[in-house]
């Protein structure tokens, strides 16, 4: 009996010693780590905004401009498409025409083209207006890049004539260019207290909303038009 028990206590000692020399033998090994970059998502549809502050959404956060909200509706709608803020407030559509160039090189399948409202402001000739996006609009789609022309009005503060002959400008361009053409970006919004801003201008969250809800038609048709 002696010696069964010594016997007990070497086998035990020669576990507990094996256990402590060998102590991860019984332990999963901890993941991998990799230095390999995670891949940036993938997108179907690239859409870049082109225009002024209204597009790029001053006085709201980015999240809340209008080409967010685009972009967050056509995704909960089933379609994997980015859309780029590439608003820059206080532009004309002579500035939009200068950066023509740099939209081509980013290889957008669509550019929503905004732009004018200050030039209306600033009663800019019309001829000037329209020859700025005609060409703009042209030298998009010799890029290979798909336009909605999205249409401005203005105020009356410039006198009737000018007035209706700014609001000609976009059907012309669209119709001479053949792109698809948004009679009026802020269509239920401008001229809403409620969906305004204190200066009654630029919109708010809820006026960026339904500029949103305005555009997305004009953007799937646009797309199911190139398949």
């Amino acid at each position: 009996m002696k010696d069964m028990n010594q016997f007990r206590r070497s086998h035990i000692l020669i576990v507990l010693l094996i256990t402590l020399l060998f102590p991860g033998c019984d332990r999963r090994q901890p993941p991998q780590q990799t230095d390999e970059p995670i891949p940036a998502p993938h997108y179907e549809v690239t859409i870049i905004a082109v225009g002024d502050s209204l597009t790029a959404g001053l006085g709201v956060a980015e999240s809340d401009a209008w080409p967010a909200l685009l972009e967050n509706k056509l995704r909960k709608n089933g379609h994997n498409w980015q859309v780029i803020n590439a608003g820059i407030s206080g532009e004309t559509s002579s500035g939009a025409l200068s950066r023509i160039k740099w939209i081509t090189a980013r290889k957008p399948d669509i550019v929503i083209l905004a732009t004018g409202a200050n030039d209306g402001l600033r009663g800019i000739p019309i001829p000037v207006i329209q020859e700025n996006l005609n060409r703009a609009v042209r030298m998009l789609q010799e890029g290979g890049i798909a336009v909605v022309l999205a249409g401005m009005q203005i105020v009356q503060n410039l006198g009737p004539e000018y007035t209706a002959a700014f609001a000609g400008i976009y059907p012309a361009v669209a119709k001479e260019q053949e792109c698809f053409l948004i009679p009026f970006l802020l269509r239920g919004v401008a001229g809403e207290p409620a969906l305004n801003q204190a200066d009654t201008i630029h919109p708010n969250e809820e006026g960026h909303i339904q500029i949103s809800e305005t555009v997305y038609p004009y953007i799937v048709q646009t797309i199911q038009s190139r398949r």
